[in-house]
This record gives C-alpha cells, sequence and structure tokens, in this order.
C-alpha cells in the first residue's frame, strides 16, 4: 500500500502472471511498489528480496501486487526470477531450491483434475494448470476452471505456495484487507481444528467498482506452512468476461472448504524447499507502528486524526485526517538505502537542498477510481539513500470520490512532514 501506487493491476493482461492475493491487497499484481491489493517484501531474504523488487519497480514504474495467478496466468515462488521461473544468471550462484527425496511431481492435469473432484456437479470448461515437476522447480503449481452449476458459469482458480510458518507472508495471507485501500462486502477469518487459520473475503475484482465484478477468495494458511489460495468470480473469466450470475459459484462455506482440503497439502509438500526460507527474515529498519506514530506526531495542527493504519513490520502507513471541512487521507513510506534509483526517483524537475537532500514536489490526479481525486506527494532522499515519500489526497480514500477540492495539508506542510529529523528516530 505504498504511495506509488498509481497503477492499477486491473489493467494487467489475463495471461499475466502475478502472485498469491494476500492482503491487498493486501496490497497493490507484478513484482513491484505500486498495487493497493498487494505490497511487495524484500532484500536477501524472501521479505527483503522483494522490497529491493518493489523499489526498483517504484523507480521504474509499472503495476505491482501481491495476489494470485489469475486466470490464465502462472503463480511465481519467492525465488522466481520472471515469468520463466528461472532465476537470472547473475544470481546463478545462490542456494537454488531442493526437493525432498519423497516427493513426487505433480502434473497439470492432476491439479485440473483434483480441482474438479473438489467441486460440486457441474459442468467444466477453460481448464488451465501447472504441476510441479522437477525440470520447472521454481513455479508453483495452480488449477483454473470455468464452472457452472446450473445457474450460470464462474470461473475459480487455486494456487498453492508454502510459507514459513509464523512469518510475514503467512500472517499477511489470512489478514483482512484495509477498506481504506480495498472495498469488500465482508471478511472472516477462523481456526480450524488442526490449528490451520482460513480467511474469506467477498470483495469485487475491480476496486474502484467500473465493472461490478464479484471476487471471493479463502487464503488458508497451516501450522507447517502450507498456503493455499482459492479465487472465484460471478464471470467466466477475472477480467474482460460479463457478469454471468449474481454472485461467484461457492458459498463461503464451501470456498473455504475447498481451500482446507488435505489434496492441496500433498501438493505444497511436492514443491522445491527454498534453503533462503529457513528463518524469518529481520524486520525492516521502521517498522510500521514506529512510522505511524511519527507521522501523527507530524501531523499540522487543526487537522484531526479519525482513522490510521499499517502494517506493523512494513515501511508503510497512512492517516485519515480530517479539518472539519472534508477526509483527506495522508500516507508515508521510509525506505532505506534508496540511493541506487535515486536518478529514476529525481528527475530534472526535483532540486537538491544545501544538505544534499534531494526533494520532487508533484501534483497530479488521483489513479485510483475516486471521481476528482487529486495526488500532492513530496519526495525526498537523504545523501545516505534514507528516503521518505508523503502523499495527501483530497478524500479519505483513494476508491472513493473527492470530499474536498484539495488535500487538508498544504504542499509545504508536506515538504514539512517529509524533510522532519524525526523519522531518524
Amino acid at each position: 500500500m505504498p504511495v506509488e501506487q498509481q497503477y492499477d493491476d486491473s489493467d494487467s493482461s489475463n495471461d499475466q502472471a502475478f502472485e498469491v492475493r494476500l492482503s491487498a491487497a493486501l496490497h497493490d499484481a507484478g513484482d513491484t511498489f505500486d498495487a493497493d491489493r498487494r505490497s511487495l517484501v524484500a532484500a536477501g531474504t524472501v521479505r527483503g528480496r522483494r522490497l529491493r523488487l518493489r523499489r526498483r519497480a517504484t523507480a521504474l514504474g509499472g503495476a505491482a501486487g501481491v495476489a494470485l495467478a489469475g486466470v490464465g496466468g502462472a503463480l511465481l515462488l519467492p525465488w522466481s526470477g520472471g515469468p520463466s521461473g528461472r532465476p537470472p544468471a547473475a544470481v546463478s550462484t545462490t542456494p537454488r531450491p531442493t526437493v525432498s527425496p519423497t516427493a513426487r511431481a505433480v502434473t497439470s492435469d492432476e491439479m485440473i483434475s483434483m480441482l474438479e473432484k473438489l467441486l460440486p456437479e457441474g459442468k467444466f470448461g477453460k481448464a488451465q494448470g501447472r504441476g510441479v515437476d522437477a525440470s520447472e522447480p521454481l513455479v508453483a503449481p495452480y488449477a483454473q476452471v470455468v464452472f457452472d452449476d446450473g445457474h450460470g458459469p464462474g470461473a475459480i482458480s487455486v494456487a498453492v505456495n508454502r510459507v514459513l510458518p509464523g512469518g510475514y507472508d503467512a500472517r499477511q495471507a489470512v489478514r483482512c484487507p484495509d477498506k481504506v485501500f480495498t472495498p469488500y462486502d465482508s471478511c472472516t477469518t477462523s481456526h480450524l481444528p488442526d490449528a490451520s487459520v482460513v480467511t474469506v473475503v467477498k470483495g469485487y475484482e475491480y476496486p474502484d467498482r467500473r465493472v461490478d465484478t464479484k471476487l471471493w477468495t479463502a487464503n488458508l494458511v497451516t501450522p507447517d506452512g502450507h498456503h493455499v489460495s482459492v479465487s472465484e468470480w460471478n464471470a467466466a473469466a477475472e477480467k474482460d468476461a460479463p457478469i454471468s450470475r449474481d454472485e461467484p459459484p461457492l458459498s463461503a462455506g464451501r470456498l473455504k472448504t475447498l481451500a482446507a482440503a488435505k489434496e492441496w497439502r500433498g501438493v505444497v509438500d511436492a514443491i522445491p524447499e527454498d534453503p533462503r526460507q529457513t528463518q524469518e527474515p529481520p524486520m525492516a529498519q521502521e517498522d510500521g507502528k514506529a512510522i505511524r506514530q511519527t507521522l501523527t506526531s507530524l501531523v499540522p495542527k487543526g487537522l484531526k486524526v479519525v482513522a490510521h493504519g499499517s502494517d506493523d513490520d512494513s515501511q508503510f502507513t497512512y492517516v485519515v485526517v480530517d479539518d472539519g471541512k472534508g477526509r483527506s487521507l495522508v500516507q508515508v513510506n521510509v525506505q532505506p538505502d534508496m540511493s541506487d534509483v535515486a536518478d529514476q526517483l529525481f528527475g530534472s524537475g526535483s532540486e537538491t537542498l544545501a544538505d544534499g537532500t534531494r526533494v520532487a514536489e508533484r501534483k497530479q490526479p488521483g489513479e485510483k477510481g475516486g471521481a476528482g481525486v487529486v495526488m500532492w506527494t513530496v519526495d525526498t532522499l537523504r545523501t545516505d539513500g534514507f528516503r521518505v515519500v508523503v502523499s495527501a489526497f483530497n478524500s479519505g480514500s483513494q476508491r472513493t470520490a473527492a470530499t474536498r477540492t484539495a488535500p487538508a495539508p498544504t504542499m509545504k506542510q508536506l515538504r514539512a512532514i517529509a524533510l522532519s529529523p524525526k523519522w531518524r528516530s
């Protein structure tokens, strides 16, 4: 949910690979720093490497994500280097995933067959999938079908992966999205008898609701690190298909049951283990709680904080303020070690202060669908690569219509927030 959420994954083509839906959503499709539904995490370990990928994409532009392989896409594992699933030569010396001697290959046909057998009686079409095979050890398995129970076709997709038990990805997978960024109708988290956690979200494919395609998801994480993500739509495809029924085919209960099926755990066990995923990576230098406290302390006088949120171990946070004239979202990213992308972040329109700090100010339209929403941003980079970027909107959410003509904080106030020495502490 970073400030550079200027690109929406909903515009990606159906055959583009993107990761398993986490919060959306977590936050903001792709390996970048932008989309609301997904928030990449990275650098040396799973989360560390993702942070680096995310900021690279921030500098170069693109759509970001954290979600599930869409209809026609493939789910990439955290150690994957690209759509082919093969890491670039520059990292060829990095330890490779290893396959358990007892694990057997799982074919794409088996993945599709498992999905169809676990669904109620009905008609199936447009089946696609990917299995687990030693020749493609870096691409996670998935299956997807168009299912019709007699009330209209709906796409159903399942993707599986392994996560570090109790780790960041495991926690995010079963966390309800923040409604400030990802509108949805309901989110329910429950615990199964085996201590697995499953979260069912009834939401929409397009957060701005420009097309009323419903997207319901179930994410399950077991104590052993099995992650199963199931998605369904009330259309024959996630995008660019007419709505064919009022709701997706499976009820919330059936969706949860499908995610909890034991068959998927056997598939996860066949996925190669990543030797770099053996321990929880260190938290980001500035965790979300500390950033939120700092941002709150820097809110200008006359603005009342009426809502706030963050991931406890992320570099992003936000507050919603109100001066009595309408709500205004203010969000911040705090990122160390960003010198290597300085030239991409700060172009000819930026300025350099006496102490070497680079500053860029931007005013632009909002890009998340809210009618009349504008986005004001102050981006700063200290000489040691310490970056603070603050954005404000003339609405309490990027997805809802403007509540005022301009953001509550002025550009001068945003600049003061971004350049505050408090971020160092």
